[in-house]
């Protein structure tokens, strides 16, 4: 069955509209007027509902060609259809949230805009199938963003995060830029489709492998890998739902970018082993500062910087399908976690009243053996049957820390086999899925042979190592603990570095008298 290709449009572009809708509404100058949720909750409702269609449209064979609307500026995929509906449904879930936690706050109207204006932008995004289209869009997200991430403007942890990621922005932004330029002066054109075309006929020229390059340090500052991190933790003084739409959406899009990217990082090897070093060395670092924090939010901030160099180093690896389930669980993962962190909070609370101690040592070392014996058991249905060692080997280490296992003082064997139990059951679930999700026909060229494969394994190893270690707690390295606590001091360095290129009119000093007592729980570290 087809559809008008009038009509597939529509419905294709009807989520990013009616945000776009919602975003420019015009704000009641009356401070009496009624907050504007209701009409978010209709609008945002309405762009759920289109989205699942655009899915069902784009996935089924069901558009009719929709190449005869305003391509090559937009490319439906199927992926990023998913991706859409995902967004719309994270979106509605946190504006639904924020109408609660909000309440009684004075400027929830730009709240609002500013929520709508980042999801509009994501849509586009989503939709780009040019690189101009792209960059604005993935401007846009930042812009709007902005403002909600300073939604207190007294707060000097917020104006610090968002002037660092103002700088990140901008430099990923002229990344793009350069990377769009080398990229169009080769294929002569900015369509990505036409991009694709011309790596399938002629490979990867010099101007190309360097677009791709400067493509992988644009998505690095974006994805806030190590060094440019430290706003994703400090974002932390903005409200709980932004935080939530920031870990669980925005931050993501990195992902999905190198994704759509996959045909030029898969003829531009120094791009890949770029994304597999930052990868590698994010993931490694933020893993060991997660393990030292102890504000819920601040160590969830922090997992989502070692998630995300995760994530990127699938992608330099090759392994698209996996990032992609990566980027759709985590998204769902941290939406809920952030949302639901006053629970979080009196679950740890009730735990250490139970008397939790360290964890076991022998299940730090069963865990990977386990892990790794269930990852090599379960069969393949399809024509990737048989998984590369390595991928193997990279899983069953991401995933044995589930099987973790708390030693309760008092506790009783049942209890911590039914906890093995479970931890077994999650991992197998796990990668019942991840094989699943490899067999579906989502256009994703995986790269089985990746030459950085092994070295992967190897850091992601060492990687699993030193967070045992930490979790250990042995007295020689608790010089080693304060070290991972202050985050090795990278964003210290990075923030300096940053305040020189960039000076702000929001200075520490200037914000000294709206600050707590020193030594207080948000004391701002002087910076010179």
């Amino acid at each position: 069955m087809d559809f008008p290709p009038v009509l597939t449009w529509a419905v294709i572009l009807a989520p990013a509209a009616l945000m776009a809708v919602t975003a420019t509404w015009p704000q009641p100058r009356d401070g009496r007027a009624e907050p504007p949720w209701r009409r978010f909750r209709l609008l945002s409702g309405a762009a759920l509902a289109c989205a699942l269609a655009a899915l069902a449209l784009t996935s089924t064979g069901l558009s009719g060609q929709p190449a005869t609307g305003p391509s090559p500026w937009l490319e439906p995929t199927a992926l990023g259809a998913g991706l859409a509906l995902l967004v719309q449904l994270l979106g509605t879930v946190i504006g639904v949230f924020s109408g609660r936690y909000l309440q009684g706050e004075t400027g929830q109207p730009r709240y609002v805009a500013a929520l709508a204006g980042v999801l509009a932008a994501v849509h586009v995004l989503l939709l780009a199938g040019h690189w101009l289209v792209l960059i604005a869009a993935w401007a846009a997200v930042g812009v709007a963003l902005q403002r909600l991430l300073c939604f207190y403007p007294d707060r000097p942890f917020a104006l610090l995060a968002a002037h660092k990621k103002r700088l990140a922005d901008r430099l990923a932004d002229v990344l793009l830029l350069v990377a769009a330029a080398l990229a169009w002066s080769d294929v002569g054109s900015g369509s990505l489709a036409d991009l694709r075309q011309h790596l399938a006929q002629a490979g990867a020229s010099p101007l190309l492998q360097a677009s791709a390059g400067c493509l992988a340090f644009a998505v690095v500052l974006r994805t806030a890998l190590l060094p440019a991190h430290g706003w994703l933790i400090q974002v932390m003084e903005a409200p709980t739902p932004v935080s939530a739409l920031l870990h669980a959406g925005v931050v993501n899009l990195g992902g999905y970018v190198l994704i759509r990217f996959a045909p030029l990082l898969e003829a531009a090897a120094v791009a890949r082993w770029l994304l597999v070093g930052f990868g590698l060395g994010t993931a490694l670092l933020a893993g060991l500062v997660m393990l030292t924090r102890v504000s819920i939010k601040v160590r969830l901030a922090w997992s989502t910087v070692a998630q995300m160099g995760f994530m990127v180093l699938e992608c330099g690896l090759g392994l698209y399908t996996l990032a992609a389930l990566h980027l759709i669980g985590h998204s769902l993962y941290k939406a809920h976690a952030f949302l639901s962190a006053s629970s979080v909070v009196r679950d740890t609370r009730l735990r250490g009243m139970q008397g939790s101690s360290a964890f076991s040592p022998w299940s730090l070392v069963a865990a990977p053996v386990l892990s790794a014996s269930i990852v090599w058991l379960v069969p393949g249905p399809g024509a990737h049957a048989a998984w590369p060692w390595w991928w193997s080997g990279i899983l069953a280490l991401a995933w044995a820390p589930l099987l973790w296992l708390p030693a309760r003082r008092g506790g009783d064997a049942s209890a911590t086999g039914w906890r093995a139990a479970a931890g077994l059951g999650m991992v197998a679930g796990l990668t019942l899925v991840a094989r699943l999700v490899h067999e579906l026909p989502l256009g994703l060229q995986d790269r089985p042979d990746a030459h950085a494969g092994p070295a992967a394994l190897i850091g992601t190893a060492l990687m699993y190592l030193c967070l045992v270690t930490l979790q250990l707690r042995p007295r020689a390295l608790e010089g080693w603990r304060r070290w991972s606590y202050a985050g090795f001091y990278v964003d210290e360095l990075s923030t300096r570095l940053a305040l020189r290129l960039w000076p702000t009119r929001w200075t520490p000093a200037r914000s000294r008298a709206s600050l707590p007592t020193p030594g207080g729980p948000a004391a701002v570290p002087a910076l010179k």
